[in-house]
């Protein structure tokens, strides 16, 4: 039986070390580990490969629910795919596994309060937002490039990849720039 560790963050800034950590002191090997979102399955590589390998009395392990999935609906979904399987999920922090009926109504709560409490944030996060743009303190995320080397670019006859490419931003930055450009008319 192996015991697979499982560790994610949401953001480049983050750090999954201590879940790293934390998995490795349990007895988990291997230990696969991503950044990025957990409010969505796709894009999710180092979770498909531990589905697509892992087998019969096998354990996904995980330090905290919300680290495995946000939504409930997505939890319950890779609950069935390891049991499916003949696998089972432990949680570390508070200790728990499906591998009994009490573990899979523990972590169907537990994921109902991720959820919830992911949308506490996100309503959080929203009236917090408004309240700045009341008062004039919100303008978003600075722009990652200046709007006039883009147009330099493009008025020299570069295609948008190619501006991206020296610019090194994305070509949705290119389009976007020059829709905005374009909309606004010769100065």
């Amino acid at each position: 039986m192996a015991r697979i560790g499982y560790a994610r963050v949401s953001s480049a800034g983050q750090d999954y070390q201590s879940q790293i950590d934390r998995l490795a002191r349990d007895g988990c090997a291997p230990i696969r580990a991503e950044k990025v979102t957990g409010s969505v399955r796709e894009g999710r590589g180092e979770l498909g490969a531990i589905l697509d390998f892992i087998r019969d009395g096998d354990e996904l392990v995980v330090v905290r629910l919300d680290r495995l999935a946000r939504s409930t609906r997505d939890t319950l979904n890779i609950v069935a795919e390891l049991e499916a399987k003949g696998a089972s999920l432990r949680v570390l922090e508070p200790e728990i596994s499906t591998g009994g009926d009490l573990g899979r109504i523990v972590i169907t709560t537990l994921g109902m309060v991720a959820e919830l409490e992911r949308s506490f944030l996100l309503e959080r996060q929203r009236v917090g937002i408004a309240a700045a743009k009341a008062r004039g303190a919100y303008r978003g995320r600075r722009k990652s490039v200046d709007a006039s080397a883009i147009a330099e670019l493009k008025a020299s006859g570069l295609g948008p990849t190619e501006i991206a490419k020296r610019l090194g931003v994305s070509r949705m930055t290119v389009y976007r720039e020059t829709k905005t450009t374009d909309a606004e008319g010769p100065a």
